[in-house]
């Protein structure tokens, strides 16, 4: 039987015997000479023998030397009938009890593959980064399958517990955390946090945070912060004692811009978290960038209850499709009265999943894409008796009409980088302009409308600040828009909201004139003083000289007899509309003109409208944590969470994993 370091390594062993080939000089060292012998035929002519079969190869003529690919081929790759007869059909190497027969001495290996020494440190560490990155239950390492395929993989490992594993991934968390802190500093802009809680079986709240910032190449960053347990989540303190632990976490005081959350939270929560903010962070406008529930929490609101309003309808639609396809022969039936009828539509029919109201929203259209072949469905299939009426159809494209601004509002949300305040903002309008038909002559539309009004009237009132200055930082309308749009939603109070927006930008606005920044023009952000360049690159700034008397001189006369860098701005022709704009983008060009300005720019962009990631967009319903997870200590599932959203985005080489290694007790 082999040792066990035979086993783990792949090594070539001298010959037992000399060779009693005519080159004496030498012992060959292949392992195909245990399996072959050299036999002169003819001069200058030698073949290879088998040993087992008999066979006989070509080996050398003359000078020429055939190799011993082909000889071990042979042997390894099971061409040798009497090799074949001596091993069983499912094990290589056992005999027909069950036992090796006459194991090789020794093993070769491929030219091509790499000598890799076993590392029990670095097993742990890749079987951690597996549980995260897969969301495997941890007690996965326990289970007699794993165990099996571990060892019989690797018999040297020693096997790991539950609580192992847990105190590596918490390591792995903790590693990976060094590496975000220092992201996250690094960042020249603010940060802004969304909040997302989710429920459990037992009733615990867990606030899901995520850290949204522009990196200095000016683009959009986010990461999960915190996963905080709240045992009481209805509680007026449970929002603020989340965002108190993810600033007092990552050293955020001061840093903080903006907060979206998910959860509804009364006047004396928003209160609390008010309070929180104006200690923590002084220069954020009295907490008035709170956006209250998230965007796409708003919009399945309203769907829900457009759905709500006719879910009778709604249930013969969805009755009929199933007719349709839960029997093949009406499937077939229904496919060829479309084609008798010869309806346009490439739509086909589908039940929806009730937990996504988009699902639904796509059935109807869908179903009423297809009304006539239902129509003659029901008049050539007696059985079938759940046809709509056309009265119903007509209530179903009322509803689709109603559901349809509200589907492409939060399709933009599912895509990361058009989730900005300026895209929602034209969204909302659309959704606003539908919302009015209120006096509707017609009561399924009117009663609709007015749903639909309340909500969306009460999502602007609170986040319209939020909105609105994102929208004015868009070059292509700043405050123009801001005041047709509020004229049109707003009515006679629209005075009253454009002010406060016209005010609140330019409290921000002097806000950031306050603070201490470098005297260079661009701010120094990339670190590099020394060679930036002019914004037509035709020269070096420099910093020395003598000169530093001469920029504050500079500095102080220009903002006393100019206007302010806001003013001037707004007092800008705006951009045509002709093309798409990339508005960080256009800000990153202009930083050297507004300097200031455009460092604010870019933390009102930074602005988040949703907490939901995109696959959660559509949902109807609170996201709910697993009874697994659940289970697990809080600290534990954050560093899941928190590391598989980390790892995502690449990691340094695993360095000193053995010094990271660490053992967490129950």
């Amino acid at each position: 039987m082999a040792s066990p370091e035979e086993n783990n390594q792949l090594v070539i062993a001298p010959e037992s015997t000399p060779e009693t080939q005519p080159n004496k000089r030498r012992k060959k060292k292949s392992i195909v000479w245990e399996h072959f012998t050299i036999e002169n035929v003819s001069p200058g002519c030698r073949r290879a023998s088998c040993n087992q079969c008999k066979q006989s190869f070509a080996y050398s003529t003359g000078s020429k030397v055939a190799g011993t690919s082909h000889l071990k081929r042979h042997i390894a790759k099971g061409t040798c009938p009497a090799l074949l007869r001596n091993q069983s059909p499912f094990t290589p190497g056992m005999n027909g009890n069950g036992s090796m027969s006459d194991p090789p001495k020794r093993r070769y290996r491929s030219p091509s593959s790499a000598y890799i020494s076993f590392d029990s440190d670095r097993c742990r560490h890749e079987i951690a980064r597996m549980m995260i990155m897969h969301d495997y239950p941890l007690h996965m390492v326990e289970h007699s399958g794993f165990l099996a395929f571990v060892q019989n993989l690797q018999p040297r490992f020693d096997m790991v517990s539950f609580n192992t594993v847990q105190g590596d991934c918490v390591a792995t968390y903790l590693r990976e955390k060094q590496n975000i802190m220092k992201f996250v500093e690094g960042m020249p802009g603010r940060v802004c946090l969304t909040l997302d809680m989710w429920t459990s079986s037992q009733s615990l709240g867990y606030v899901f945070i995520t850290g949204h910032f522009i990196d200095s190449d000016w683009k959009p960053q986010s990461r999960i912060l915190n996963v905080v347990m709240e045992p009481y989540p209805d509680s007026d303190m449970a929002i603020s004692h989340a965002v108190a632990c993810c600033l007092s976490d990552w050293s955020l005081e001061g840093k903080l811009f903006s907060i979206t959350f998910n959860h509804p939270v009364g006047e004396p929560g928003r209160e609390n978290l008010r309070s929180l903010l104006c200690v923590k962070d002084p220069l954020i406008i009295n907490g008035q960038l709170m956006i209250g529930n998230c965007s796409a929490r708003i919009l399945s609101s309203i769907a829900k209850d457009v759905l709500c309003a006719g879910r009778e309808i709604i249930k013969k639609i969805r009755d009929s499709i199933k007719y349709v396809k839960t029997s093949e022969s009406h499937e077939e039936k229904f496919l060829e009265l479309k084609q008798q009828l010869q309806v346009p539509s490439e739509k086909s029919l589908s039940l929806d999943n009730r937990t996504q109201w988009n699902s639904t929203f796509q059935m109807l259209v869908a179903a009423s894409e297809l009304k006539e072949v239902f129509s003659c469905l029901d008049t050539s299939d007696p059985d079938y008796k759940e046809a709509p009426s056309m009265e119903d159809w007509k209530q179903i494209e009322i509803i689709c009409t109603y559901l349809k601004p509200l589907f492409d509002a939060a399709n933009v949300l599912t895509s990361r980088n058009n989730a900005t305040p300026i895209t929602f903002f034209h969204e909302l309008w659309k959704i606003h302009e539908l919302s009015r038909a209120v006096a509707s002559e017609d009561p399924f539309i009117s009663s609709l409308a007015k749903l639909m009004r309340e909500k969306i009237d009460k999502y602007l009132k609170g986040c319209s600040l939020a909105l609105a200055i994102a929208v004015v930082m868009d070059p292509r309308f700043k405050m123009k828009l801001v005041q047709f749009r509020f004229s049109k939603i707003f009515g006679d109070e629209a005075p009253l909201y454009v002010k406060i927006v016209d005010d609140g930008l330019h409290e921000l606005f002097l806000e950031y004139v306050a603070l201490p920044l470098p005297l260079t023009p661009t701010y120094a952000e990339d670190g590099n003083f020394e060679n930036m360049k002019t914004e037509d690159n035709q020269g070096t700034l420099l910093s020395d000289h003598g000169l530093t008397d001469f920029d504050m001189y500079i500095m102080e006369t220009t903002s006393q007899n100019t206007r302010s860098e806001l003013d001037q701005y707004l007092e800008e022709s705006l951009l045509p509309r002709l093309q798409e704009l990339d508005v960080l983008e256009w800000w990153k060009m202009n930083k050297l003109k507004y300097p200031t300005l455009s460092k604010l720019a870019r933390d009102i962009l930074t602005i988040q409208v949703s907490t939901a990631d995109p696959d959660s967009v559509f949902d109807t319903e609170i996201k709910e944590l697993d009874s697994y997870r659940s289970s697990l200590r809080p600290e534990t599932v954050e560093a899941l969470v928190c590391a598989k959203d980390w790892l995502q985005y690449g990691s340094a080489a695993p360095a000193e994993i053995s010094n990271a290694i660490v053992k967490v007790g129950s």
